[in-house]
């Protein structure tokens, strides 16, 4: 492994690289996709600390390998958050918590509960300082919320697991954190009448921040919204949902906490099954649990996202996603299994194309390892 702790040590790294190189953060998703024994691993945690925090301008600017949770910390003694909902893997994989880096939750893409309101990773990255596969140093995006100069390349990086970039540091958009929030939830809604309930509160003037769905929490079917905000904002908007859902139960404080904790995590799924990640177009979400039966899950993103924890065939589980127009990945299986089925849904032929010509600008020497999908974790 090799820890270069500037960005002229990451350059030559890459540049004296004769075999595949692993971007490695804190390590806590080292167990997604296939194993790599024999990649180069680059540790990025040589890259830590504050740039630049403007808190009256919603800016903060961080090194890479900063660890997620000094950043959460950070920013929360401001009364501000990372708004798209970030959270370390530790508790979906079994390894230890707070290892996450920021520079691995971007290459990630990852994103909570609240990225159904306030948008993906993607969306709160403004730029970012890298090294490509030409080992060549070169600044994308820029420190200001409003900027229309260049190609995006933000959001071309942000889910790209580190394959076309080594991040070194970067800019991201931060947002004040809601006063309070409250949890409100119907009982007894099958995965049909669930997502119709949460579309309808979506379209609603309740400006709902989070919704999921848990077929087994407590014993009970439990269909939630979150609502943010100032406490009188809240009462008013909770009366708008009551008058356009009927019954609605409240959750104290802790038991709501509790319960979004469980929707990030999956934790209410069982481990000791194959774990999958499927996005789909929400009102398809019923109809993708129906077609795999037997299994167990649960609807975040008002059913736009499916943990699914089963043990079926993965090209059934696929097919099921691409037959709706949507994709799995595979985030937690034992080693066999992650050995030989890919993680990312595999591309259509386009797509294909598309990431050859990215990499012939970034990656030319195809030094950024693509077998396992799991750089900067």
């Amino acid at each position: 492994m090799l820890r270069p702790a500037t960005t002229d040590e990451l350059c030559e790294a890459i540049s004296a690289a004769t075999a595949p190189l692993m971007l490695r953060g804190g390590g806590s998703k080292d167990a997604i996709g296939a194993p790599s024994p024999d990649a180069t691993r680059i540790d990025m945690r040589g890259f830590t600390g504050v740039v630049d925090y403007d808190p009256p301008e919603l800016v903060l600017t961080v090194r890479a390998g900063t660890p997620l949770v000094d950043v959460q910390a950070l920013v929360a003694g401001e009364g501000q958050m990372l708004a798209f909902d970030p959270f370390d893997h530790a508790a979906l994989l079994g390894g230890t918590p707070g290892q996450a880096t920021i520079g691995g939750v971007i290459a990630a893409g990852v994103s909570g509960p609240s990225r159904l309101s306030r948008g993906a990773a993607r969306d709160h990255l403004l730029g970012f300082e890298g090294v490509s596969g030409r080992s060549e140093r070169f600044i994308a995006g820029a420190k200001v919320v409003k900027n229309v100069t260049g190609y995006d390349l933000p959001k071309l990086v942000t889910g790209s697991w580190g394959r076309l970039v080594a991040m070194t540091e970067l800019t991201l958009k931060v947002l004040p954190a809601p006063r309070e929030q409250r949890t409100l939830v119907l009982r007894g809604l099958d995965p049909a009448a669930a997502v119709v309930a949460l579309a309808r509160a979506l379209g609603s003037a309740a400006e709902v921040s989070a919704a999921a769905h848990l077929p087994n929490w407590n014993g009970d079917a439990l269909t939630a919204i979150r609502l943010d905000g100032f406490p009188s904002s809240i009462d008013a908007r909770a009366e708008t949902l009551v008058r356009l859902l009927g019954g609605l139960d409240t959750l104290d404080g802790p038991d709501g906490a509790a319960l979004w904790e469980a929707v990030r995590h999956a934790s209410p799924l069982p481990s000791d099954k194959p774990l999958w990640r499927i996005i789909v177009p929400a009102k398809e979400a019923a109809t993708v649990v129906r077609t795999l039966g037997d299994a167990d899950w649960l609807f975040d993103w008002a059913g736009g996202l499916i943990w699914l924890a089963s043990a079926t065939d993965s090209q059934a589980i696929r097919a099921a996603a691409s037959k709706v127009g949507g994709h799995a990945t595979l985030i937690r299986a034992d080693a066999a299994m992650r050995a030989t089925v890919p993680t990312l849904h595999p591309q259509a032929a386009p797509l294909a194309a598309l990431e050859t010509r990215v990499r012939r600008a970034f990656d030319p020497n195809g030094v950024f390892e693509t077998g396992r999908f799991g750089g900067h974790s």
